[in-house]
């Protein structure tokens, strides 16, 4: 029993030792002037409608369902004076999630059943942060980031599921880059980080939604379906800075 003691006191002592030296180090010789790391999660996706309509004509009662897509991402982050930095990734995302229109009194003429629109887009992020690390004493972090981002979307990945509308064959187009703005905080224990970011959808992501004409009923077909709207995202994720 004593044995195991002294063996616990002697691992606690060399972990806390060891801590020690690495601030010692870190504090005298600053922040690299380079970091790397990696990072994984989920994100949450919503996609804000700011109109959709048929034949002129707006819908109303539309609901936003959230859906978990996942990513992972590599960044550098570049450290400048005091307790600031700059930070780009290249990251890999599929967002997911759906729209609901039930065919109530104002859209009964104008749907055929409840409506939904399901979504999956596959892209490439890059996204150019900058950031201010208001904890930053080794070996606990905390900073604050917002910036930029822009997206790829990967076309041959990603579509759009249209049912309950009497139009068919539905096909939205998507652009093929989205921008928004990112704002997020990030806590980190040594080299071991969490990220929290909301994402804004800074346009309208949809360049343009046709359909079927000859499979699509009388008066119908003669009525144009427009969309636009924007990619808001909330994601979470997990890293390890180098």
């Amino acid at each position: 029993m004593r044995t195991n003691v002294l063996i616990l006191l002697c691992i606690l002592w060399s972990i806390e030792f060891s801590g020690k030296a690495r601030a010692a180090s870190r504090n005298a010789e600053g922040d690299p002037k380079v970091n790397i790391g990696i990072k994984a999660g989920f994100n949450s996706s919503m996609f804000i409608i700011d109109r959709i309509s048929i034949g002129g004509t707006e819908l109303g009662n539309i609901q936003n369902n959230y859906k978990v897509g996942y990513f992972g991402a590599f960044f550098c982050r570049f450290n400048m004076k005091g307790h600031h930095f700059m930070q780009t990734e290249l990251s890999y995302n599929v967002s997911k999630g759906s729209i609901s229109i039930p065919s109530s009194a104002e859209n009964i003429s104008l749907l055929q059943d409840n409506a939904l629109v399901k979504t999956d887009i596959h892209s490439i992020d890059i996204p150019l942060l900058y950031g201010y690390k208001f904890i930053d004493k080794y070996p606990y972090g905390m900073a604050f980031f917002a910036g930029p981002k822009a997206a790829y979307i990967w076309e041959k990945h990603s579509e759009s599921e249209y049912s309950g509308f009497y139009q068919q064959g539905i096909h939205e187009e998507i652009r093929p880059f989205i921008f928004s703005g990112v704002v997020g905080l990030s806590v980190n224990v040594s080299n071991i980080f969490f990220d929290f970011r909301y994402e804004i959808g800074l346009h309208n992501m949809v360049r343009s939604v046709s359909f079927d004409k000859d499979l699509t009923e009388t008066p119908y077909d003669t009525q144009d379906l427009s969309l636009k709207r924007r990619r808001n995202v909330l994601s979470f994720s997990v890293g390890v800075i180098f």
